[in-house]
């Protein structure tokens, strides 16, 4: 149930272990032990899993910036949604040689 939360409300910046605890009625250690027991992983890596899941789609199916995907899947900044999925630094530079899709 929390990956199912974490999956469809993964684009909001603001998504906490605190307030999927919460929206499944459950304390937040409770939820951290059920994902550790249950699917070996934790609130953190999931939440990434799923943005950048969403984020892979985006930069294969649209033509979107850097800038637009990394808001869509809930970063606040692209850097830090590059720094998070391995992008290289140069993806949000724009420049002659870079594709327009991952320019900022």
């Amino acid at each position: 149930e929390a990956v199912e939360v974490i999956r469809v409300r993964h684009a909001d910046p603001d998504l906490s272990l605190g307030r999927v605890a919460h929206e499944i009625a459950t304390s937040r250690r409770q939820l951290e032990r059920a994902l550790a027991e249950v699917g070996d992983t934790t609130f953190s890596r999931e939440l990434q899993r799923a943005r950048m899941d969403r984020a892979a789609q985006l930069l294969v199916t649209r033509s979107l910036p850097v800038q637009v995907v990394a808001g869509a899947v809930g970063y606040r900044q692209a850097a830090q949604f590059a720094m998070k999925s391995g992008l290289p630094s140069w993806v949000l530079r724009p420049s002659a040689g870079s594709p327009d899709r991952l320019r900022t």
